[in-house]
């Protein structure tokens, strides 16, 4: 009101907040493959966690995290080396929900059929909430079965690292109700090619080793352990270094600094530095990259999900607010080039979930079945390249459907738009990833007839030719390391469209294979081909929240 009285304007015409909804049960392509996929005996569980995590309390959580970033204190008030990190409050309450729901642990605490898939739901979930917490959640979880090729660390470890009891105090391992790992691997000089590091590990005998070094990225440096790799006297090898020793010493873990990254802001990353620092070898000395691999596999899983995470909140906030969004005398929504765009986007996040929890699945399956492990070898890599490079396009066109109100900080997509690169490079770049992919199908071929057979499980003229053309591609041997991206690209393509025929309603589907596989896709969302139901589609992917 003005000093006379009068009202300068009225709000109008602006959607309501999208919170107060559950997460899961809105989702459909999820809440589908969940059951589909074998898990869904977690339905409730699932549907519990989605109630929660909907509401603006724990949406606000997300956003304080990211406003009020981690701050490093390496020494206190006396002078003394510290190399502690204070969190925000709502940092800590994202990851007491996240560990309390087991989205850490669950396979490996309560071992299931499915628990993997019921699991990459939560994270998928709980990634769109807020990515940056998902960090620690994703290597607790990873750094347990890479664990296991050290049975006494194991026994030691597993029971803390399992934990639903989230203990952030920094005290030692055996007075923790529960503990979480990270990881340190890249190096100034040499990033993704870890065997060019220099961090020295001293044997100091009955499998102890003292480690000086440096490591240029260290993710959640205020874990309780972490797996690092440096030379040994017979190679480069894994090893577990605890941040607080058994006789409640500090080790010598020193943090230099975090990093000022574009996204990703409420996770704490950093250089550290090793100095004389006490460790304990991991599986055999000089096969560190092995023993370590395992972690990676399971971190590249969470990147797939992380990003299908991503696309699946952007989408959300672009159909929601079209819904209600009106310009040019119609609800945006109601006119078709921009039901064409969202079409297009709800299409691409549906392909995303399909293959996120078919991949799952094979985490699952393939511990007893060699062909899912198979499957899995050649999946968590292409997966983890395609959804994660398409995820930046998507939540960029679905922040472009908001106009303005999307490139405002306080409507979140900015922040969605930040975190999606980070899965693209997290874990091996586009290249790493890509490269890896060829040298799988060169050291196992049993993996790309597994994947192949997977995908020819739907037939579908359209498919049917993209794959024709996919295998003269593989079996082209001529400059296949240029040509890397283009073939991992048409391996994702192919199995993407395989689970849309056979999972998909026709109309998404029918999307998926005229913009995707028959030729017709431009080369940004909103150029699907006239004649689709483009309002069945969005409907699909549209959340319900009250006005």
């Amino acid at each position: 009101m003005t000093s006379r009285g009068r009202a300068t304007h009225e709000v109008t015409n602006q959607p309501p907040p999208l919170q107060g909804y559950n997460l899961f049960e809105e989702n459909r392509p999820l809440a589908e493959a969940l059951r589909r996929e074998g898990a869904a005996w977690a339905e409730p569980h699932l549907s519990a966690l989605g109630k929660v995590a909907g509401t603006p309390e724990v949406l606000g959580w997300g956003t304080q995290a990211n406003d009020h970033p981690p701050v490093l204190r390496t020494h206190d008030r006396f002078g003394n080396r510290i190399d502690e990190v204070d969190f925000h409050p709502a940092w800590h309450s994202l990851m007491r929900l996240a560990v309390e729901h087991g989205i850490h642990a669950m396979p490996w605490r309560e071992p299931r059929p499915g628990a993997h898939a019921a699991r990459a739901a939560a994270m998928i979930l709980m990634s769109g909430v807020e990515a940056g917490h998902g960090c620690p959640i994703s290597m607790t979880y990873a750094a347990v079965p890479a664990l296991r090729a050290q049975p006494d660390l194991a026994a030691e470890w597993e029971p803390r690292l399992t934990s639903p009891t989230y203990d952030p105090r920094l005290i030692p391992a055996q007075d923790k109700a529960g503990a979480l790992a990270g990881m340190a691997m890249t190096e100034k000089q040499g990033g993704s090619d870890v065997r060019a590091n220099t961090t020295r590990a001293a044997p100091l005998g009955d499998g102890a080793y003292e480690l000086t070094g440096h490591k240029w990225f260290c993710s959640a440096p205020m874990c309780d352990a972490f797996l690092v790799l440096a030379q040994a006297p017979s190679g480069l090898s894994c090893f577990f270094l605890p941040r607080v020793l058994p006789d409640g010493t500090r080790n010598a873990f020193h943090i230099q600094r975090l990093k000022d990254k574009l996204g990703n802001r409420s996770n704490a990353s950093s250089e550290v530095e090793f100095d004389g620092a006490w460790a304990r070898l991991v599986g055999e000395e000089g096969r560190g990259i092995h023993t370590i691999i395992e972690m990676v596999n399971y971190t590249r899983l969470d990147c797939l999900l992380g990003s299908t995470g991503l696309m699946r909140a952007a989408v959300a906030q672009a159909t929601h607010h079209a819904t209600y969004r009106q310009a040019f005398g119609n609800v945006l929504a109601d006119q078709p080039l921009m039901r064409n765009v969202l079409a297009d986007l709800c299409v691409e996040s549906e392909a995303a979930t399909l293959m996120a929890m078919r991949t799952a699945r094979a985490v699952d399956d393939g511990q007893d079945d060699r062909a899912e492990a198979d499957f899995r070898r050649l999946g968590v890599a292409v997966g983890k390249y395609w959804v994660c490079k398409s995820a930046v396009g998507v939540v960029g066109e679905a922040l472009e459907c908001l106009g303005g109100n999307g490139y405002v900080e306080e409507s979140g997509m900015p922040r969605l738009y930040r975190e999606t690169p980070l899965n693209s490079i997290w874990e091996g770049s586009g290249n790493v990833n890509a490269l890896d992919v060829l040298r799988a199908i060169a050291k196992r071929p049993d993996a790309l007839d597994a994947y192949l057979g997977e995908v020819e499980l739907a037939s579908d003229p359209r498919l049917d030719a993209f794959v024709a053309a996919l295998k003269d591609e593989l079996a082209n041997g001529d400059d296949i390391e240029t040509r890397a991206r283009r073939v991992v690209e048409g391996l994702a393509l192919a199995l993407q469209g395989s689970l849309m025929i056979r999972y998909a309603p026709q109309q998404v589907a029918d999307a998926f294979c005229a913009s995707r596989l028959a030729g017709h896709s431009g080369r940004t969302y909103g150029t699907l081909p006239p004649g689709l139901d483009f309002q069945a589609i969005i409907e699909r992917h549209r959340p319900s929240v009250a006005a």
